[in-house]
């Protein structure tokens, strides 16, 4: 029916053949109409048959509480799914510091102990001093653990005193800007208007 033709192309001594063929029909075969896509019976629906349609299968009744109590719990979902993602930075954050201070504590410099000691023995004598009074207690441990660390550790001492005046500073200035904003809406009177030199 079909001619093949064979050629082969490289030379013989690298034993990689390429074949070409070639298929051409006979001159004395009957040539053949070609049919459209839409006479083919696969593409088109025969007249007088019903067309089908797809239809969905009904819900049973456990399916419909799963669907509805899952319709219930989506804004719950949603808020945990929320605070998950805020949180979890944080979380991730607080547990490397945590796995970074243990390997500090782990290989700690030469001294470390013995000055973490002095510190804490500072801060124990401060809770000694304080007591009987709530206020003493919450100022006076940190203070002397301050002063103890202050001995090994000035110039981080002096770094921390800085950032917490000006911490300090600043909470101070807008505690001021608050208490005179209420000062003038609650105690000076409307239509008051004191005296200015360009004023008559």
């Amino acid at each position: 029916m079909f001619k093949v033709i064979q050629r082969s192309v490289g030379p013989a001594s690298l034993s990689l053949l390429t074949f070409r063929v070639y298929a051409a029909p006979k001159k004395d075969s009957p040539h053949k109409s070609y049919m459209k896509i839409d006479e083919l019976s696969l593409y088109s629906v025969p007249e007088g048959q019903p067309k089908y349609k797809y239809v969905e299968e009904p819900r049973s009744q456990l399916e419909e509480n799963i669907s509805q109590l899952r319709h219930h719990c989506e804004p719950y979902t949603s808020v945990f799914q929320e605070i998950y993602s805020h949180t979890k930075p944080k979380v991730d954050h607080f547990v490397q510091w945590g796995i970074d201070n243990y390997n500090y504590l782990q290989n700690a410099p030469p001294g470390f102990f013995p000055r973490l000691g002095v510190i804490g023995f500072a801060g124990f004598v401060g809770l000694l001093f304080a007591r009987g009074s709530k206020i003493k207690k919450l100022v006076y441990p940190p203070f002397f653990m301050g002063l103890g660390a202050s001995v090994y550790y000035p110039q981080q001492t002096i770094t921390i005193a800085q950032v917490t005046g000006e911490k300090l500073y600043d909470w101070g200035l807008r505690g001021y800007i608050v208490v005179e904003d209420l000062w003038k809406q609650n105690f000076q009177k409307p239509g008051i208007v004191k005296n200015s030199p360009g004023n008559k």
